[in-house]
């Protein structure tokens, strides 16, 4: 039977929830707060009904920062790459801003679609969703823990952007004929090659600056995708070669002569530093290893984005462009070639990619409208009504 007592102005309860199955000591649940005695005496008996049924949680007084720790320290022991790691500190960090001292059960569903909300007000959409996607982790561990009744995630969804919708960002043939000239004629060294190798590839800018002339094969024609560059610091000597992106992401590309010409030219080049600096060069074979103070060193993938800046300013293109647009480009030349999705995915090592398949379904959609006019101003001429 619940015991009902009133504490200065509101109502508590106390249930007899049974026996703790490893002392046998007798465990009780209290809980407070109710404005009147009835509100508590209904409260109490949805507990006795479910102690009763043996559906009855316990919930935990662990604070969100506490359990979200203890999250942390699981998706770390899971063996994931350190970059991964890190984006889910930060994501972490954005959540204990709302949530860190709060009790784990007081995180209502309410109040969580509140902090989504005040999120998109001040970040990105994809920001936002990568966000969601931790906390419903975190909160989802409490609940198979037997921690939490309820998960609060649990039906919240992130308000779609218009932005969204819009159509990935990419060249047309000529715009990248005319980038690719001011690469070669007006670019710093290794601008040209490796500008190329991207729109030519689809390759990822990681991938490509931490590819090594073992991964180049000029007698089949291929290159091999093998890892990718992590450099979170920003410092040319710091940097890991992880695993690429995916299962997928790991692939053989088959490559246009021009991308090995190029390549050709630029180790020619590469090698006369090489000798004239191998005391200090740090022979780690990367294809694009640096020619300047850090001999040897894979470029960073920030001052790639720089040099592409400098070389784009030339250009008169409607909106900012970066190497991962070249990815997006080659996707769209492909699909105007007539290739299929599923071998233009298999090329970029992608096994679902939603925004691949929205610049390819754009340019399909495009070609069929455009043989619809050619045949329909072919046909002008033959039938007359």
């Amino acid at each position: 039977m619940a015991y009902i007592r009133k504490r200065g102005k509101t109502w508590y309860y106390t249930v007899d929830i049974g026996k703790d199955p490893v002392t046998g000591e007798r465990r009780q649940e209290t809980k407070g707060g109710f404005r009147t005695k009835r509100d508590a005496e209904l409260a109490a008996a949805k507990v006795e009904a479910e102690v009763a049924a043996g559906t009855f949680v316990k919930e935990t007084r662990a604070t969100f920062e506490e359990y979200a720790e203890l999250w942390l320290k699981t998706y770390r022991m899971s063996g994931h790459k350190p970059s991964s790691v890190r984006l889910r500190e930060f994501q972490v960090r954005v959540l204990l801003r709302y949530f860190a001292k709060l009790p784990l059960p007081s995180i209502s569903r309410k109040r969580y679609r509140e902090t989504v909300l005040d999120l998109c007000s001040k970040m990105e959409r994809k920001t936002v969703r990568e966000i969601h996607g931790v906390a419903r982790a975190i909160f989802r561990m409490a609940v198979q823990d037997g921690d939490l009744k309820t998960d609060p995630t649990e039906h919240v969804k992130i308000p779609t952007d218009s932005e969204e919708t819009e159509l990935p960002k990419y060249m047309e043939k000529e715009q990248l004929r005319e980038f690719l000239r001011l690469a070669k004629h007006r670019g710093l060294p290794g601008d040209y090659p490796f500008f190329l190798l991207l729109a030519y590839t689809g390759m990822r800018i990681g991938e490509a600056c931490a590819l090594k002339w073992a991964d180049v094969n000029r007698q089949e024609r291929t290159i091999s995708i093998n890892g990718t560059l992590w450099n979170p610091n920003d410092i040319s000597t710091q940097y890991e070669i992880l695993p690429p992106k995916t299962k997928k992401s790991r692939r053989t590309i088959e490559v246009d002569p021009i991308v090995f010409a190029a390549l050709d030219e630029w180790k020619a080049k590469q090698n006369e530093v090489k000798m004239l600096h191998r005391k200090t060069y740090h022979d780690g074979d990367f294809v694009f290893g640096r020619i300047d103070a850090a001999y040897g060193y894979p470029p960073k993938i920030r001052t790639m984005e720089l040099r592409m800046d400098r070389l784009t300013q030339w250009m008169n293109l409607p909106c900012r462009l970066t190497p991962h647009s070249l990815r997006h480009t080659h996707v769209s030349l492909l699909a105007e070639a007539g290739v299929s999705l599923e071998a233009i995915m298999d090329r970029i090592g992608h096994s679902d990619g939603k925004v691949t398949r929205q610049v390819y379904l754009h340019v399909t959609k495009q070609m069929k409208s455009d043989a619809a006019q050619k045949f329909s101003a072919l046909m002008s001429d033959v039938v007359k009504l």
